[in-house]
């Protein structure tokens, strides 16, 4: 007996990931239905003033108005499937940029108009009266251009590299602190200084470029009394145990004629707490012209008398962290004092992004000042969010262009490194990040696998190297722009924080050669295959630990197989490859593929079909 669709299971809200606007003419709209249920959906969509007679207002008060022009029903596929539900999407031109909409789903049983407001039965497509009520329709009132999300177009081909200053490299000893220890001479620890400088990223532009890389994210150059320089003492000042200001020019100036761009971290949240500001509170108390730059609510600022735990401190801190001051971005001078740094730096170096730490603790309406104050400067600066969870409040156009890609990472470490879900699970919660966001939201997410802040791919993958290929591998043919964790590439390791800021190992005999060599054909790859990071993802195998998905740009289709277990397997490969010659991307020749395919245990191939076989 076949099955009633689930009403309650059926989701559409305009304005959101699941309506929006693509491009200046283009309108991506998403329905939600049960898993399984469905067979076809249609999007009934037209212009809301276009009638046969009286529509003018769009039949939302002339009772006289009849034959409704502009309705249309367009087909839409089926974009992916979670766990409960499966989603649609139709990619729709309004003509005339307006558009009221609903959408038809069928199955065996019965056929359903949704509507803003009601869900109806419907007997038929072409002249059921509901086709034509607009009163129950939704509304895409008109598509603005300016209201588009249109994040910078060059950060979708972009590849990053992130940089934890004092650890990548010592150009120049004599800047180092007076305690910094040689380098790589000892376990790192969170007091420790080795000496990591911008002479030393200057020096070795050269190999990132060899990787591949196209951006490099840099954690705080401020002054600061700490490795990690997140306790700004002066937004304004270089640490100068990392260089001057004709140094990161320099960098600068030679990252840009390498095709380099350069992205820098915005501590705004906090300040530290020997900054000028901060000392003076200390000093004068309520007097203080810098009072109302913190959220004070007591003197002394930390009662000493309390145990020592949460509630010892009187001001609002990052954490609990006696040294981080929160920042009150609602009090105009220090909305100035911030926008100012923000120009500054642009204007100073011609840096093209700015990553913005601990970006969720910040009121929207300071980003939102930021955004416009930032663009106006440099149109095509990328704004970057430090945003762990959902993010939809900060990427509707007016704030971020986007966010650090967390909930992707935890999908692919939970399949390649811990391997605590299955290929099928780990499809759900790749789908289910996806239809999360707008299209054009995730060409640009970040994505990344480890940082700072995390430990290391290889040290999450129990020092198992091919489990850490599998994982860049899938992380760099996704959509979004990547971000490669210094030292990643060539297998360095270490736990949670301070473990994983290691000093790089410029010694090629203590690198991992293999992996490094993999990581620049994958890189190469991604850029001259632009189905890799393409938006367009196929699952055609997800079972047990094996995978087998394709991704397509234009009229170009790349099919990735991935085995992510400990032993080999025997794949039954779908229709699209069996018995068929392909191009083997990764080794670069041709193979005929029967039936099966046998992959080694985490092993891979990257194939495109060979159209140029004559046999």
């Amino acid at each position: 007996m076949d099955k009633k669709i689930t009403r309650a299971a059926i989701f559409h809200r305009s304005h959101t990931n699941m309506s929006y606007a693509y491009s200046s003419n283009q309108l991506h709209m998403r329905l939600r239905t049960a898993k399984g249920e469905v067979t076809e959906v249609f999007l009934r969509a037209g212009d809301p003033f276009d009638w046969a007679s009286q529509g003018g207002g769009g039949n939302l008060n002339n009772e006289g108005a009849s034959g409704w022009l502009g309705g249309r029903n367009y087909p839409m596929k089926k974009e992916c499937e979670t766990e409960l539900h499966d989603y649609w999407l139709c990619e729709f031109t309004p003509e005339f940029y307006r558009s009221r909409y609903a959408f038809i789903v069928k199955n065996n049983t019965e056929t359903l108009l949704i509507g803003e407001k009601r869900i109806v039965p419907l007997s038929n497509l072409s002249d059921d009266p509901a086709l034509d009520q607009l009163v129950n329709f939704y509304c895409f009132p008109y598509l603005n251009a300016i209201d588009v999300f249109t994040p910078p177009e060059w950060v979708k081909n972009t590849v990053w590299y992130q940089i934890f200053p004092e650890r990548f490299a010592n150009g120049i000893p004599t800047l180092s602190p007076p305690q910094a220890q040689p380098w790589g001479s000892m376990i790192p620890a969170n007091k420790i200084f080795f000496g990591g400088d911008l002479q030393g990223v200057i020096d070795h532009l050269d190999y990132l470029e060899a990787l591949g890389i196209t951006g490099i994210y840099f954690t705080p150059l401020t002054l600061a009394p700490s490795n990690h320089k997140y306790d700004a003492i002066d937004y304004f000042t270089i640490d100068p145990h990392f260089g001057d200001i004709e140094t990161l020019k320099s960098l600068c100036q030679e990252a840009h004629r390498r095709g380099i761009k350069i992205m820098l971290d915005a501590v705004f949240n906090h300040l530290g707490e020997q900054s000028p500001q901060w000392q003076d509170v200390i000093k004068n108390g309520v007097q203080s012209k810098y009072y109302n730059w913190f959220y004070i609510d007591d003197f002394p600022l930390i009662n000493n008398d309390a145990t020592l735990n949460k509630e010892r401190l009187n001001y609002r801190s990052f954490s609990f962290s006696t040294g981080m001051p929160k920042l009150n971005t609602e009090n105009p001078d220090v909305i100035e004092h911030l926008l100012e740094v923000g120009r500054y730096w642009i204007r100073e170096f011609d840096i093209d992004a700015w990553r913005l730490d601990v970006a969720n603790e910040v009121d929207q309406s300071f980003w939102r000042r930021f955004r416009i104050e930032m663009k106006r400067l440099k149109p095509e600066l990328f704004i970057l969010g430090e945003v762990w969870h959902d993010a939809h409040n900060w990427l509707k156009g007016d704030q971020f262009d986007a966010v650090m890609n967390y909930p992707m990472a935890e999908a692919i470490l939970n399949f390649f490194a811990h391997q605590s879900i299955d290929a099928q699970t780990f499809k759900y919660l790749i789908n289910e990040a996806f239809v999360n966001y707008p299209i054009n939201v995730n060409e640009v997410m970040f994505s990344l696998l480890d940082s700072h802040d995390t430990p290391r791919i290889l040290h999450l993958c129990h020092g198992e190297k091919n489990r850490v290929k599998l994982s860049f591998l899938f992380l760099l043919s996704h959509t979004g722009t990547p971000c490669i964790y210094y030292g990643s590439e060539i297998g360095m390791t270490g736990g949670s924080d301070p473990l994983n800021r290691a000093c790089m190992e410029w010694d090629p005999a203590k690198q991992d050669s293999d992996l490094l060599q993999h990581m620049k054909k994958l890189i190469a790859l991604r850029k001259n295959t632009p189905a890799m990071s393409s938006y367009n993802l196929d699952w055609l195998l997800s079972d047990g630990q094996t995978l087998i998905y394709s991704k397509t740009h234009q009229h170009d289709t790349v099919f990735i197989l991935i085995n992510a277990s400990a032993v080999k397997s025997t794949i039954t490969l779908p229709s699209q490859l069996a018995d068929k010659p392909v191009c083997d991307l990764y080794d670069n020749n041709i193979v005929k593929l029967s039936k099966n395919c046998t992959l080694p245990e985490y092993g891979f191939a990257i194939y495109r079909l060979n159209t140029t076989d004559n046999s």
